[in-house]
């Protein structure tokens, strides 16, 4: 049986507030702050000049903390090198370290990695069995608050802590109603997020330094869990599917499910956790959760660009090729945009291909064009804000259609002297 709480409840309640910094840089998880954006790395991090390059351009597409994984002696030590490098690129985007099984030892080890974190995560599946587990995720925890670096206990249903598990069911099997297994798993997620929450905390910790994740990689099952966490505790939480998947299918569940607990008022940070297709890049996992967090109307990061699917009416190629390379540039020139005209991410562009709803569509944006349909006369007016200001034609359309949507940004949104 399902958790369900009012969306009003929800949006009412607020989470601890949990700092994540580097140097002058501050993000804010929960405390009714901003959703973050976070993402990781899949290069091998010892490899110091390829993850700085991925770090590099995960940050520079928007993600706000990024994950790298320290799994070795080697990584850990890398870590320190890729602070060091972004540091000196300018790039003071704090790294969270992704630990499993020999966390404890490498954070000892290896003490300048411990202070180059600014967050650490945890997997209480993965610290150890008994007490030797307890005193290894204790070990974490201290030094967590010798550096200030921020926590995740992050549960993860394939690694979920057996012991636990096999308890909890052996406890169901004698109650009078057995809950269904799924139930009993759900429960023993959350039992070992919030259990390691208070061990945390009673090794002082405070809340205000921990973040919670129950990550499944299906999506009715991750709302569920999700509504339970958020009735039940008041940390700061992780949002994302283990393994959303790639393509369309990871993008699509990933939408699905973050979608309804954001649109509830659950969670404080998200990761895409897509699988990328050979050659692709890293930061797509990055645009797809801006996009959702866009889409929802609870964040902006880039201007929003309306285009027609095409039909029978359209001139298919160029059509297609003008909202291909405007929404490209709207993103290319974001970053720019938010240090010298700030507010632009707040535009509205549309593109788009026939007479029969273009100029209506290009009249609501604050900057569109309705480019000429098939069999329509070859010239495409430009509307700002309502009214028509040009009308464009020939091979240079993309670029003066550029050239206007750059000069009614400096125009509206840039700073003033």
């Amino acid at each position: 049986m399902q958790t369900i709480i009012s969306t009003e409840e929800l949006k009412r309640h607020r989470t601890h507030a949990v700092r994540v910094s580097w140097g002058d840089r501050e993000v804010v998880i929960g405390g009714g702050r901003p959703v973050v954006v976070q993402s990781m790395t899949n290069t091998a991090t010892a490899d110091v000049a390829e993850t700085t390059a991925q770090v590099l351009a995960l940050a520079r597409a928007g993600s706000e903390l990024v994950r790298l994984t320290v799994n070795t002696p080697e990584a850990a030590r890398a870590v320190v090198e890729i602070r060091e490098a972004l540091d000196r690129a300018g790039c003071s985007v704090p790294l969270v370290g992704d630990f499993h099984y020999n966390g404890h030892k490498l954070l000892k080890e290896v003490p300048l990695c411990a202070q180059a974190l600014s967050k650490y995560r945890i997997n209480p599946g993965n610290v150890g069995k008994g007490t030797k587990g307890e005193e290894n995720f204790a070990t974490m925890i201290e030094i967590a608050k010798a550096t200030g670096a921020a926590v995740r206990i992050g549960v993860n249903w394939g690694s979920l802590d057996q012991a636990l598990l096999a308890r909890m069911m052996d406890e169901n099997a004698a109650r009078d109603v057995p809950l269904a297994p799924e139930e009993v798993l759900e429960e023993a997620l959350i039992e070992s997020a919030l259990a390691s929450a208070r061990r945390a905390e009673s090794l002082g910790l405070g809340a205000d330094r921990l973040v919670l994740s129950c990550k499944v990689s299906e999506v009715k099952p991750l709302i569920a869990l999700y509504r339970k966490l958020a009735a039940r505790s008041n940390y700061a939480l992780h949002l994302g599917l283990t393994e959303a998947g790639i393509g369309s299918k990871g993008i699509v569940a990933s939408s699905a499910a973050l979608a309804v607990l954001l649109e509830e008022g659950i969670g404080d940070t998200i990761r895409v956790s897509l699988t990328p297709a050979p050659g692709s890049a890293r930061t797509e996992e990055v645009v797809v959760a801006q996009e959702i967090l866009q889409s929802l109307d609870i964040r902006k990061f880039v201007p929003t660009v309306t285009s027609c699917p095409g039909c029978g009416r359209t001139s298919s190629d160029l059509f297609q090729r003008l909202a291909a390379s405007t929404q490209a540039y709207l993103r290319q020139r974001a970053p720019v945009w938010r240090e010298i005209a700030p507010g632009a991410e707040n535009m509205k562009v549309a593109v788009m291909g026939c007479v029969v709803n273009g100029p209506g569509e290009s009249r609501h944006a604050d900057i569109g064009i309705s480019l000429p349909g098939a069999g329509e006369s070859p010239v495409a007016p430009v509307f700002v804000r309502g009214e028509k200001v040009a009308a464009l034609k020939g091979a240079d359309m993309q670029e003066s259609f550029r050239d206007m949507i750059e000069k009614f940004v400096l125009e509206t949104y840039g700073t003033r002297g």
